[in-house]
């Protein structure tokens, strides 16, 4: 029998309104503005790089064109393979678009941007995810007889060919995932979308139980959820969430989806984000804040198949113009831990949009968005932003700015919105974004990769301390060497922290010597976890970020 979760008594909704968010043809496709193509942008920074994938084979921007609604997969296989698939405009004068794509061979370092997968054809929203076997699948939806219908492209050379794509019915908005846990329904793809504008209603969910060679039927799903993901458990269940007009948030489980001779039933909860999805805002007008992510914590201990839930929202308890709200469920879904606000700053005048979560294998949980917390008045500019939790989301990192502000109102392809989401996926060392900006004056789609213990973490004063300080190894388990220089004798306290500022241990604390100093630091009783290794010398500091793995 199903179960239910219900959020506080007494929140007022604000329906997002069931006519919103579908893709349509309006305009014809317009060929590509002729004009001298010019440097893409790339950028690095401590624990931060950026690099343009939608660029011609010359790895220059391609002028005239827009790119956004990324979506991306890693093969897990082989890490330095990673596919990126856009809603690629060819020319910005319409707002016809295609299925684009690009591929890196070498870790998101340059990236190879074909075309489109169908040149000339109607396509959009895409989603990708790959099998256990290094194979990537391209999910799009396209139109036809005024009826929404998706297909599945399916690559076995790291996204540089792809097949003729296979019918999965869909409709707006779909999302797709892939069994990659090991259990009985390992490869089997799964998809769900928009029952509203279903190309076979009610129907509103597809299985492949082939890898993707051919799909069943449709089936209903209980709520019928839309603007959110999907996620795959431990166990080879599967999570759905999203904003059901009946319930607000919901969070669908099946633990006989995967398997191919049963009909998945579903049981549904009702998580609490003090919130709901946002459409329309004044930095994305015709698209969403931000679809509800879902994921699942992998680790080892007590949180290994936590439910995590990250959206922004607009709240319930405020006014806030849209905040980044996580929950937790530490019972498989069937109940959920009161809300947690990630964006720290205070006030309720900016946009906290476009947010978005990954889990590392270790636990870590990475969370993203646009912010316009920084926006100059009279302007409404927008900054990536990130933080990290490593307590299940009981607690999150000081936010750091990560870009520099940028309009996300100009570029526009005829339609005013970049899009609807990005694409996260973290590794223990670091996480890996894929997102849309306008730093290069027009809509583009960047690869990302984010160093939580080395992103921002710098103390403000280091840059002209004259004190130099590495550690090696980073991240370390048994032990860690530190190095440091201190330009003149004097009293030194060199101490570990955690990520909240905290003195978790005392290294030194005592006069030393100008030059150079090495100090052995043993992970003995410091448990797994991001710090600071913190050094004072008079009047000036140095901070480093450093990682304590088993």
């Amino acid at each position: 029998m199903p179960f239910y979760s219900f959020p506080q008594q007494g929140a007022t909704t604000r329906k997002p309104g069931k006519q919103f968010h579908h893709e349509v043809i309006d305009q014809p496709y317009m060929a590509p503005a002729s004009g001298q193509h010019t440097n893409s942008l790339r950028i690095k920074s401590a624990g931060f790089t950026m690099v343009q994938v939608n660029v011609d084979a010359y790895g220059q921007n391609i002028p005239g064109d827009a790119a956004n609604e990324p979506s991306m997969t890693i093969d897990p296989q082989d890490p330095r393979h990673i596919v990126i698939g856009w809603r690629q405009f060819d020319n910005v004068y319409s707002n016809f678009r295609q299925s684009g794509y690009g591929y890196s061979t070498d870790g998101g370092q340059t990236w190879t941007f074909p075309g489109s997968i169908n040149p000339g054809v109607f396509g959009s929203d895409p989603v990708l995810d790959c099998d256990t076997s290094g194979n990537f699948y391209y999910n799009g939806l396209t139109v036809a007889g005024g009826s929404y219908l998706c297909h599945v492209f399916k690559s076995e050379n790291g996204g540089s060919a792809w097949s003729a794509g296979v019918e999965a019915h869909g409709g707006d908005k779909q999302w797709m995932i892939i069994d990659r846990s090991g259990g009985t329904g390992t490869g089997n793809v799964y998809s769900d979308w928009n029952e509203y504008f279903s190309s076979c209603p009610p129907g509103a969910f597809i299985r492949s139980t082939d890898d993707g060679a051919s799909f069943g039927d449709c089936s209903e799903l209980p709520g019928n959820p839309y603007w959110g993901t999907m996620a795959i458990g431990n166990d080879g269940e599967v999570y759905i969430t999203g904003w059901s007009d009946v319930y607000g948030i919901i969070v669908l489980k099946s633990t006989s989806a995967q398997h191919a001779d049963s009909i998945p039933d579903w049981n549904l909860s009702v998580p609490d984000l003090d919130g709901q999805p946002a459409y329309g805002e004044l930095v994305n007008p015709q698209g969403l804040a931000g679809q509800i992510n879902i994921s699942i914590d992998r680790s080892g201990g007590s949180a290994r198949g936590n439910v995590y839930l990250l959206s922004t929202v607009l709240r319930f308890s405020n006014s806030d113009s849209a905040d980044v709200m996580f929950t937790r469920s530490t019972d498989g879904g069937m109940t959920w831990n009161p809300p947690v606000k990630v964006n720290d700053d205070q006030g309720s005048g900016s946009y906290h949009w476009f947010g978005t979560m990954s889990v590392a294998p270790n636990g870590r949980i990475d969370a993203t968005w646009l912010d316009t917390r920084d926006s100059p008045p009279g302007s409404l500019l927008s900054a990536l932003y990130y933080s990290y939790s490593i307590d299940q989301g009981t607690s999150w990192s000081a936010n750091q700015k990560l870009s520099v502000l940028f309009d996300s109102r100009i570029g526009w392809p005829q339609q005013a919105k970049m899009g609807d989401y990005v694409s996260m996926i973290s590794d223990n060392e670091k996480a890996c974004l894929a997102w849309a900006n306008t730093l290069n004056y027009e809509e583009d789609v960047y690869f990302t990769t984010i160093t939580p213990f080395a992103t921002g973490i710098a103390d403000k004063q280091a840059e002209n301390s004259g004190i130099h300080i590495s550690s090696y190894p980073c991240p370390f388990n048994d032990h860690t060497t530190i190095n440091y220089d201190l330009p003149e004798g004097n009293f030194v306290s060199l101490s570990l922290m955690d990520i909240c500022g905290r003195e978790i241990k005392s290294i030194v604390s005592g006069y030393q010597c100008k030059g150079n100093h090495q100090i052995n630091l043993s992970g003995s009783g410091i448990p797994r976890g991001y710090y600071f290794i913190k050094i004072v010398s008079g009047m000036n500091s140095s901070t480093i970020g450093t990682a304590r793995i088993d």
